[in-house]
């Protein structure tokens, strides 16, 4: 099998600067999606996709690669992941290289494990799939919240008002930690993949967006839980 997990780790985070090389619990956050990946064991090349020289140093310590730096294009506010998993696919081709599978790891997500990464991957195989998604459940239903209307609250949906919790369709929404593709499928369509995701559901617990400090704190309050329920089992 030929796969290639790709961490996307640019060097600039206005919220939270130097977010992706910021410690986390004692380490890079960086490093946890690395280690992750290694430890899979999934993977031909683990490689970081950055335009900075201190993230290229850490994660080259950290076992992964960089065989090129990301380009001005893909750096700025308005690249998206697909143009950075494009540009890393058309380097690696015109390197010689072309991959059966791609993992793109977002670089501040330490609540990926080895683990996680292979149950993705099977669900991607056995279900024959363009993509796997890694999502979790809004934890209070979207159909019953309410906007601002003349200084005064009311229900986005009045229709659902006074319906059950139970009684409405469960949602989800995207962990932001990684996704695994079929690489050939995903280049074909350059990313808007035409049979849509494999849900992969995550505990609230052990998913944490990362925009501000407070979540940073959350997220480090979070993987403590998640180690010591992973020791206790």
């Amino acid at each position: 099998m030929q796969a290639i997990a790709v961490i996307t780790a640019r060097g600039g985070s206005k919220r939270i600067p130097g977010k992706n090389k910021k410690d986390f619990l004692g380490k890079p956050i960086i490093k946890y999606s690395i280690e992750a990946a290694l430890a899979s064991g999934l993977f031909e090349e683990v490689m970081v996709s950055t335009d900075d020289a201190e993230i290229a140093e850490i994660a080259k310590k950290a076992g992964a690669s960089v065989p090129f730096m990301r380009s001005a294009e893909t750096s700025d506010d308005y690249a998206t992941t697909d143009d950075v998993l494009m540009e890393v696919l058309e380097e690696y081709e015109k390197r010689g290289r072309n991959f059966e599978y791609m993992a793109c790891i977002y670089p501040t997500a330490p609540f990926v494990t080895a683990e996680k990464l292979k149950e993705a991957f099977r669900l991607l195989t056995v279900n024959k799939a363009s993509g796997v998604m890694p999502v979790v459940r809004f934890s209070f239903p979207p159909q019953r919240g309410m906007k601002v209307e003349a200084g005064r609250l009311v229900y986005s949906y009045p229709e659902n008002a006074m319906k059950r919790s139970q009684d409405l369709e469960p949602m989800y929404h995207d962990c932001g930690q990684f996704y695994f593709y079929d690489a050939v499928k995903y280049r074909a369509c350059r990313g808007d993949l035409e049979d849509g995701y494999v849900p992969y559901p995550m505990p609230e617990t052990e998913v944490q967006d990362i925009d501000h400090m407070t979540d940073w704190k959350l997220a480090e309050i979070k993987y403590r839980m998640m180690q010591e329920k992973t020791a206790g089992e």
